[in-house]
């Protein structure tokens, strides 16, 4: 931990977080923290957290467990025992937030509820992830991703006019709720630097789901305007085919009408009333799609991005997952990086997606189940030898004494 002396080796060096969050939302928050290098405690089960489980796998390994917890330190701990929870008040009471996403009531009743973190540490920041939020009408139902997707409205705006309700096919209301947790803790500990004290904070996917769909819905409550779905959009905003896959362009505002006149090769629609603005240009759509259809199917999908670059028009490949996974921004920006991993040998995982200019984000390698318990209970608690033993033979903690390259 810093000594307040020099400067910090990474953003958050000196904060300790204890995760007890489960699938998305949680855990990639305090992945979060994880990266700018805070002490991140992944609190699991002594069977280790369910999510092990999950697929798609990379060599018997849990990508989808690994996205959301590489980086952290592993402590298993059976909570359902007195001496279990004993061990956890104890990591409150030298920690600076707790992270938890069970439904709400749930973490009152283990006893580990907000006034109970207050009294044992007045500094702690509490995190509260849920489906629905810790009060509101819908509070004690039960909901994943894609419930915020479906209660804000984005299903009914997502897709092509005909279809039915689509959600997306990554969980993004779990990944802004995650952010907006972030974000929260973050400002929590800066006031809590002025007030001494730290304090709630209740996210909830619910309450993401109406966000992503703030502008329509700000739209009907003002005026009663209903958006209607537009597919990928058109009339400059759409994917078109190009001979050797897709591109997009979204080039839709007036500034940037000249320029696309000017790569069409038609600079005399700059002053043709059909084409004089957005709405004009959205009820002559057809003979647009039609020139931008034509341009592009006679090129490959870079030689379409690299013409529509040069004048200075938004574009981009259409990359399946294959294209996406060697693009040379992903690994040239650090986007996914390779790591050791106790079971894989080696994975990629999420990397640097902020960088800053003089400390480093963190990216490291995934624990396996208990793999820092014994650090954790002697290292940080003070717990003897004999207290760890006893603990470990009654069934309270589980720790792996294998070796791991990280060791």
């Amino acid at each position: 931990m810093n000594n307040g002396d020099g400067p910090l080796a990474t953003p958050l060096e000196g904060i300790r977080m204890l995760d007890l969050g489960r699938y998305q939302a949680g855990p990639r928050c305090a992945l979060m923290f994880a990266r700018m290098g805070a002490e991140v405690i992944k609190v699991e089960s002594l069977s280790g957290d369910e999510s092990r489980g999950n697929g798609p796998r990379v060599r018997g390994q849990s990508a989808y467990w690994v996205q959301y917890n590489s980086g952290k330190k592993s402590l298993a701990i059976n909570l359902r025992t007195d001496q279990g929870k004993e061990v956890l008040r104890d990591l409150v009471k030298v920690s600076d937030i707790l992270l938890q996403n069970f439904r709400p009531g749930t973490i009152e009743k283990m006893g580990f509820g907000y006034d109970v973190l207050h009294e044992l540490n007045q500094r702690i920041v509490m995190i509260n992830v849920s489906a629905y939020g810790q009060y509101g009408p819908y509070k004690d139902r039960v909901g994943f991703d894609q419930i915020g997707q479906a209660l804000g409205g984005l299903m009914t705006l997502t897709g092509f006019p005909d279809d039915p309700p689509i959600k997306t096919y990554f969980p993004l209301i779990d990944r802004i709720t995650s952010l907006h947790a972030t974000i929260g803790a973050l400002a929590a500990l800066r006031e809590r630097e002025i007030s001494g004290e730290g304090q709630a904070i209740d996210v909830s996917l619910a309450d993401t789901g109406f966000t992503v769909n703030e502008i329509p819905i700000s739209a009907y409550l003002g005026e009663g305007t209903v958006e209607q779905r537009e597919g990928n959009g058109s009339g400059l905003g759409n994917a078109y085919p190009t001979s050797d896959g897709w591109v997009y362009i979204t080039a839709a505002s007036d500034a940037m009408w000249p320029r696309v006149c000017e790569a069409l090769r038609k600079p005399e629609w700059t002053a043709d009333p059909r084409f004089v603005n957005r709405v004009q240009r959205g009820e002559h759509v057809d003979i647009l799609e039609s020139e931008l259809a034509n341009l592009f199917i006679g090129m490959t999908t870079k030689e379409s991005v690299d013409y529509l670059s040069g004048f200075s028009i938004p574009s981009a490949p259409v990359n399946t997952t294959e294209q996406a996974a060697v693009d040379p921004h992903v690994h040239e920006r650090e986007i996914m990086v390779e790591i050791p991993d106790a079971v894989a040998g080696t994975i990629h995982v999420t990397g640097k997606m902020i960088k800053f200019s003089r400390t480093p984000m963190v990216v490291g390698q995934t624990p396996t189940v208990g793999q820092h318990t014994r650090e954790i209970l002697s290292d940080l608690l003070g717990y003897t030898e004999e207290r760890i033993e006893a603990l470990h033979a009654a069934n309270v903690v589980r720790y792996d004494e294998s070796p791991t390259e990280e060791d």
